[in-house]
């Protein structure tokens, strides 16, 4: 006799209901050009709602299956966000994208000190200086460009949003992008007996 539990009936799972995609802002992440691109593959009409965080897009969204969330397989957070919230976070979708060109800019210092960025791609700060975590690479431009930071790790979309000086340019990234539809469970969260 088997202890796991029978996986639960969850109708309208799938990505055929989806109309919103929810997903990390502000302008110019590399979220927000997946979300859409996401959009533009399936050939379907719907909206891009950003964000301040993932965790954050979670909170604000119905259960009602009309609503994803796009994230990254490099997302910090992923596995928590997604393990705590079986009940309702359902992946549905992946696919395989490169992100902006991901640059260290700055306002015009030549070796920035201080630098903004997001945790992901935190490994791009250059070893002498100090790193300023922020939500995301908008936000670490946004930053940087108030002075906040000397430097940022952002997307060449950002930095030239803010018409910031750009120190190295890494490129794209070859990125894994994943959709997760949020439509809770009949019977609600129930993770006993769960395995991996």
């Amino acid at each position: 006799m088997s202890t796991a539990t029978e996986p639960r009936h969850r109708t309208g799972l799938g990505t055929d209901g989806i109309r919103y995609v929810h997903t990390l802002g502000p302008h110019g992440t590399n979220l927000e050009a997946a979300a859409h691109e996401w959009l533009r593959r399936r050939g379907a009409p719907g909206e891009v709602e950003l964000h301040a965080s993932l965790e954050e897009a979670l909170e604000a969204v119905p259960d009602d299956g009309e609503h994803a969330l796009a994230a990254c397989a490099v997302y910090p957070a992923l596995h928590t966000l997604t393990f705590g919230n079986l009940h309702r976070l359902h992946m549905v979708d992946s696919f395989i994208m490169p992100t902006h060109n991901m640059v260290l800019a700055s306002m015009g210092a030549d070796a920035p000190l201080t630098v903004s960025t997001h945790p992901a791609p935190v490994g791009l700060v250059p070893p002498q200086a100090e790193t300023r975590l922020v939500l995301s690479n908008s936000q670490a431009a946004i930053d940087c460009a108030a002075g906040l930071s000397e430097g940022c790790i952002t997307t060449i979309v950002a930095a030239e949003r803010h018409g910031m000086r750009v120190l190295r340019d890494f490129g794209p990234v070859p990125m894994v992008f994943t959709i997760h539809q949020v439509l809770a469970a009949a019977d609600g969260p129930d993770t006993a007996g769960a395995v991996l």
